[in-house]
């Protein structure tokens, strides 16, 4: 490729998580002496920077940039996630949890859930989640890193963290800042673009500094400050599949005992979570404005908080739904200003980190080629699109009528895409995903079977076994999960060994 034609000067507009991630990232698998990278953010505007949970797929991204995880936790005030508990979901009183992990093991090509389906028509009432070692090992308050013999049973689960976001952006920015990247601190009052084709040129900042670039990335939050503001690039809605669309955030004092999963309760008109830091939990409600008020959700929160609030309660508005296209000329929008879906499944900085790989995967020279903007514009919509869909199935798949957001939910049409999906389960037990998905059998199968969509039939194959071979596996399954999951360590003591924070994390 000619000198002239190589992308020379990156600019990132905004830090937080997405502005930080990108620039550690980028910093990573870029020359700097090809090409610089400037972070312009300003301490006058507040970001998001609530407490997060996250997905297994965050090891791939700190993998990819180098970090060292016990470091990385103590600096962020992490505990380890093994999955995910939802309350109250479907009927009041319900629990299950859709866990980083499998269920029990296929049997002759044929899902295991088959199998357990096939004893549940012969009486055997065990729970489902008792054959996942990450759910046994969460509600006894175990843990410890899986093991790498695939022979062991503790091979069946991943894991991922709990994280103070502030605390995480600010250790990426010490990464990225050791790797080249340049932080100008100001806030953006202009962006000039060009008249010909609309492409940035550069951007002007309130000290009257203009900072020019070949490439600006969007990190600005839901502010969308070059994608839309400056672009007028769209947004696509959501909110008749998914109505919340505000959040009341506030920490409070931690339990005396750390539990290693979220927790997602359902409540009147939204859901409230639970996320266990190290010196404090992150708590929020989520809720829909038009079914419930400010001050009523507020409330709600503070009534369910497990010990004392350690700050105010701060709300946030947001809008579900996607930016119609995250690459628009020379600007791509990463995080918030890209698009949101509500934390439910965690998936956040999921979506962030997908951004970010697949621009690396499709990085531009100053041609901007037609084909690396449609591939990469098509294939993030369809991720958000995928986990749009498991988001809005854990409100559709609902028994409960107990208020006006409820029956909403419960009646609302949905996707096509999803409605195949359910239909297909609950014909046949059968899961249909694609290998690209996020989301695929198991973590599917854990959410209809939770949420209590039963198949009415089997897949065939699990008969021809003998019912007594099938009903002796699972009881050593079973046993055997069991007995693994209390060898673990508390999950207290693990962190206190591993990567115990030395100081209480800062209020958000």
């Amino acid at each position: 490729m000619p000198q002239e034609d190589r992308i020379q000067r990156v600019v990132i507009v905004g830090g937080g998580t997405a502005g930080w991630m990108t620039a550690a990232t980028l910093s990573t698998v870029l020359r700097k002496e090809q090409c610089s990278i400037e972070l312009i953010e300003s301490d006058e505007v507040s970001i998001v920077g609530i407490d997060e949970a996250t997905i297994p797929t965050i090891h791939d991204f700190n993998k990819k940039i180098g970090l060292d995880e016990a470091d990385f936790m103590r600096c962020t005030d992490a505990t380890f996630n093994l999955g995910i508990e939802f309350v109250n979901w479907t009927n009041m009183g319900d629990q299950y949890i859709h866990p980083f992990g499998t269920y029990g093991y296929d049997m002759n090509g044929v899902g295991f859930h088959h199998y357990w389906l096939k004893m549940r028509e012969l009486g055997d009432q065990s729970p489902y989640n008792e054959y996942c070692v990450p759910y046994v090992a969460a509600k006894l308050g175990r843990f410890a890193l899986p093991k790498a013999d695939p022979r062991s049973v503790l091979s069946t689960y991943s894991y991922a963290f709990h994280f103070d976001a502030s605390l995480y952006a600010r250790y990426l920015r010490v990464v990225a800042e050791r790797r080249g990247v340049v932080r100008t601190e100001g806030r953006i009052v202009d962006v000039s673009v060009r008249g010909e084709d609309g492409f940035i040129e550069s951007v002007q900042l309130e000290n009257g500094q203009s900072i020019a670039g070949d490439l600006f990335i969007d990190c600005s939050g839901f502010r969308a400050l070059l994608i839309e503001k400056t672009l007028n690039t769209g947004y696509e809605s959501w909110q008749h599949w998914l109505p919340c669309d505000r959040a009341v955030a506030v920490p409070s004092e931690n339990p005396e005992t750390l539990d290693p999963y979220t927790r997602a309760t359902a409540q009147p008109a939204g859901w409230q979570w639970r996320i266990p830091l190290q010196h404090r939990t992150g708590n929020g409600h989520v809720y829909s404005s038009d079914f419930m008020s400010d001050d009523e959700a507020t409330s709600i929160v503070l009534n369910n908080l497990e010990r004392n609030p350690v700050d105010e309660p701060r709300i946030l508005k947001f809008i579900a739904g996607k930016r119609k296209k995250m690459w628009n000329r020379n600007c791509i929008a990463i995080g918030l200003s890209g698009g949101f879906l509500e934390p439910l499944e965690s998936t956040s900085i999921y979506l962030i980190q997908a951004a970010i790989l697949k621009l690396i995967e499709r990085f531009p020279d100053r041609n901007f080629h037609a084909p690396d903007i449609t591939d990469f514009n098509e294939q993030m919509s369809l991720k958000f699109d995928r986990v749009r869909d498991f988001i809005i199935l854990h409100y559709k798949a609902t028994n409960r009528s107990d208020s006006e957001f409820w029956n909403y939910c419960r009646t609302m049409p949905i996707p096509d895409a999803l409605d195949y999906k359910i239909n297909s389960f609950r014909e046949r037990g059968h899961v249909v995903y694609s290998e690209r998905e996020l989301f695929i059998e198991t973590n599917w199968v854990a959410v209809f079977l939770g949420q209590q969509i039963m198949p009415g039939a089997i897949d065939p194959r699990a008969s021809c076994m003998p019912e007594d071979k099938i009903a002796d596996g699972l009881r050593q399954m079973k046993t055997a999960i069991r007995t693994a999951a209390e060898s673990l360590p508390r999950h207290d003591q693990f962190i206190a060994d591993y990567c115990a924070s030395d100081a209480p994390a800062l209020a958000v």
